[in-house]
């Protein structure tokens, strides 16, 4: 099962195979947990929240249909409950946690300067993005969804996915050629 599309996984799973739903959360728990650390930004909170859509997930498996992809599906689950956790809090979607990439060898320190200044440019850029363009950016680039996928996942249409994401890269390309 382990080469098995995830559609085909999440019904096995339906159908109670609880290896599959193994196989499903080891392919995708990384880029899931991932987008939403970058959401919220806290790790605790993130960390509950990961459980929580994983619980959700668990929950809806009688009620999956491969209509979509299952990252669209997962995606969504993960944006709606996201929606809810901002609401009950008056927060809204935030960046990168200032973790900083792991160095390659041993570069030059002027090297890790620049590379450090370019990370915390991109850094502020993203979160001074508006909440629907960030969000779209992470869902593109952190889980790998197609503009299509995104609008499903975020219950909005083609057109306002793709602008949300083109206006997202064009703020964060200015952004990073400014420095």
């Amino acid at each position: 099962m382990e080469g098995a599309p995830d559609e085909e996984l999440m019904l096995a799973y339906k159908a109670g195979n609880a290896g599959a739903f193994e196989t499903l959360y080891t392919r995708h728990r990384a880029r899931l947990y991932r987008f939403v650390l970058r959401a919220v930004k806290a790790r605790a909170v993130a960390e509950e929240l990961f459980q929580e859509i994983w619980m959700r997930v668990i929950e809806a498996r009688a009620r999956y249909a491969p209509q979509a992809r299952f990252t669209t599906w997962l995606y969504t689950i993960a944006h709606n409950h996201l929606v809810d956790h901002w609401r009950k809090r008056g927060l809204t979607l935030v960046a990168l946690d200032g973790e900083e990439l792991p160095a390659a060898g041993d570069p030059d320190p002027a090297d890790q300067a620049q590379a450090r200044e370019a990370l915390a440019r991109f850094a502020a850029a993203l979160d001074a993005l508006p909440a629907l363009q960030r969000e779209a950016f992470l869902l593109h680039e952190e889980s790998g969804l197609s503009v299509a996928e995104i609008a499903a996942a975020t219950g909005s249409n083609e057109e306002a996915a793709k602008s949300r994401l083109r206006y997202a890269m064009a703020k964060l390309k200015a952004a990073i050629n400014d420095g």
